[in-house]
């Protein structure tokens, strides 16, 4: 395992990767620091090495292989959830079946960078989930809401709908909700409302829980189903 100190370049997007595919993960690095405004923070090639790499100083963005030769990348993203919680998290693999996405997506990965990617999209998808995006191709986002609107239909057919009323959202967590569901990034939101972005990611944070959801999507989906946002 390598990191590197994080302490210069305070904009640049600080890269963390957990991959054990030598060629790929040098791909991906030359990449990252081939970008003008990002740089690789620390890396990885086992579980283990990446859940002690969450030790350090966190990094911005977190690249992680689900298929690690000493356990799941699962765990390390779930781990990454609780130790870096203002970090953004992509998957990394080569596997685009729906239950590997939805596994992951569950645990707290908000993006899906597939191993077959170009040098130059995977510098643009590292640029987007810094900025609040999630990036995740077509195909992969037709899996999740199919499984996702399963889910749902399975459940109302199995139990009565729930007699509780709506989480409470403040007003500028509605405000955040809807710039979301207009499809505004971290960054665009932050401006539009004068704060800093990382007061806007607290807030979709706290809606997220309020939600009990993990993704754009799902926030987006239940807040239109619980009717909290306007036509």
């Amino acid at each position: 395992m390598q990191s590197n100190s994080t302490g210069s370049e305070p904009s640049a997007i600080h890269v963390a990767i957990v991959e054990d595919d030598a060629s790929f993960r040098e791909a991906l690095a030359r990449a990252i620091e081939s970008a003008p405004d990002m740089r690789v923070a620390g890396a990885a090639t086992t579980r283990a090495e990446g859940l002690a790499l969450l030790q350090g100083a966190p990094a911005d963005v977190l690249l992680v292989d689900l298929g690690l030769p000493d356990g799941s990348g699962i765990d390390v993203i779930q781990a990454a959830v609780r130790q870096w919680p203002g970090c953004s998290i992509m998957v990394s693999t080569n596997f685009g079946d729906e239950t590997h996405v939805m596994r992951s997506i569950e645990a707290g990965a908000a993006g899906y960078l597939l191993k077959d990617s170009s040098p130059a999209r995977m510098a643009d998808e590292i640029r987007s989930l810094a900025s609040g995006g999630s990036p995740i191709s077509p195909i992969i986002a037709r899996q999740i809401l199919a499984r996702f609107q399963q889910g749902r239909a399975a459940a109302a057919q199995s139990a009565k709908p729930a007699a509780t009323p709506p989480p409470a959202l403040s007003a500028r967590e509605k405000e955040v909700l809807d710039y979301i569901t207009k499809g505004f990034t971290t960054q665009e939101i932050a401006r539009l409302m004068d704060l800093s972005h990382f007061t806007v990611r607290s807030f979709v944070r706290r809606i997220y829980g309020k939600l009990e959801v993990n993704s754009k999507a799902e926030a987006i989906y239940e807040a239109r189903t619980l009717g909290l946002l306007g036509d």
